[in-house]
């Protein structure tokens, strides 16, 4: 069985909307690029007719994704929020211990991550490690490296959790 994601629900909805647009209007704009690309002649040597495929070939590859993911979609009701732990739809309040940076952020799906704006996705390292935590909490995270043969551990203490 494939392993569920989470979404907000405004997270879900974003990839449904796409969906929708990739099947509805892409798709068609694809095939009539293709349509184009047949009506110059011989496809051995018909640059537009191989940037077509490959067009297509994307398009449907991440159509199936989206479908994937809405497949095994798990959404994560405000209801079963409850603010005193780190989860889904919650920001979280960070110090890192050996800096004393403080940091905040909210915990998204994957699809609406975006750590510049402080949103980061239940999958990665540092949403990992919150997710389930309270305040007090302190948490290890693991920042791998292509250069270093062993990850950076960073440490932070959770100090403070709002719905």
């Amino acid at each position: 069985m494939a392993e569920e994601i989470l979404f907000t629900q405004e997270g879900y909805d974003k990839i449904v909307e796409e969906h929708e647009y990739l099947v509805s209007v892409r798709r068609l704009e694809v095939t009539e690029q293709l349509k184009t690309a047949r009506s110059f002649g011989d496809l051995s040597e018909n640059a537009e007719y191989d940037a077509a495929k490959e067009a297509q070939a994307e398009l449907e590859a991440r159509i199936q994704r989206l479908e994937n993911m809405m497949r095994n979609a798990k959404i994560v009701s405000e209801d079963e929020v409850t603010g005193d732990r780190a989860n889904l739809g919650v920001t979280v309040k960070i110090k890192d211990l050996a800096t004393k940076e403080e940091l905040e952020y909210k915990i998204v799906g994957i699809t609406d991550a975006d750590p510049i704006m402080g949103l980061i996705s239940n999958e990665s390292p540092v949403g990992k490690a919150l997710i389930g935590k309270k305040v007090g909490d302190k948490v290890e995270v693991v920042i791998e490296s292509k250069d270093a043969s062993e990850g950076t551990v960073i440490r932070y203490q959770i100090t403070g959790i709002q719905k």
